[in-house]
């Protein structure tokens, strides 16, 4: 099978909305540890590795905050589940609506959210004050300009 048609069949599987078996459950990615492996968070609360599989590897990418499907490793010590799907906005739509998503994740999400908008209110003034200005810069504002070529004419006169 060449690249391109392996590319378009992991695509397609990936687009594929379908229940989750009882053994798979919903985690989201906290971050990647190298080796294709990735740490991960369940609606409990519990850390653990996952690992994804080589159909996975250099055709899709996941990154932190991703949210993906994975099955269980029953001899695995360390590293735990397999990803078995990587969720898109389309598969959380229609787990919500299917009643399949943890709400935890949600739950997360509006605490996370309304920690950034506190933060966002205290440092409201601090952020004018933030702005890094580059000093290595002229400034070519058509006010600078003129005042320039005034001072100068002014000099060579005296």
């Amino acid at each position: 099978m060449s690249k391109a048609t392996k590319r378009k069949h992991v695509v397609k599987e990936v687009e594929d909305l379908s229940v989750p078996t009882e053994s798979q459950s919903i985690v989201q990615v906290l971050e990647s540890r190298g080796n294709n492996l990735h740490e991960v968070i369940n609606s409990a609360g519990e850390q653990y590795l996952v690992s994804m599989p080589v159909k996975f590897r250099r055709n899709i990418w996941i990154k932190r905050g991703d949210f993906v499907l994975v099955e269980p490793i029953p001899e695995g010590d360390k590293v735990k589940a397999e990803i078995v799907k990587i969720l898109t906005r389309e598969h959380i739509k229609w787990y919500r609506a299917q009643k399949y998503w943890p709400l935890e994740f949600d739950e997360i999400r509006n605490d996370v959210r309304h920690e950034e908008t506190i933060k966002n209110k205290n440092s409201d003034e601090e952020d004018e004050e933030d702005i890094f200005v580059n000093t290595n810069r002229i400034m070519n504002n058509s006010r600078d300009r003129l005042s320039d070529t005034d001072t100068s004419s002014d000099e060579s006169s005296d």
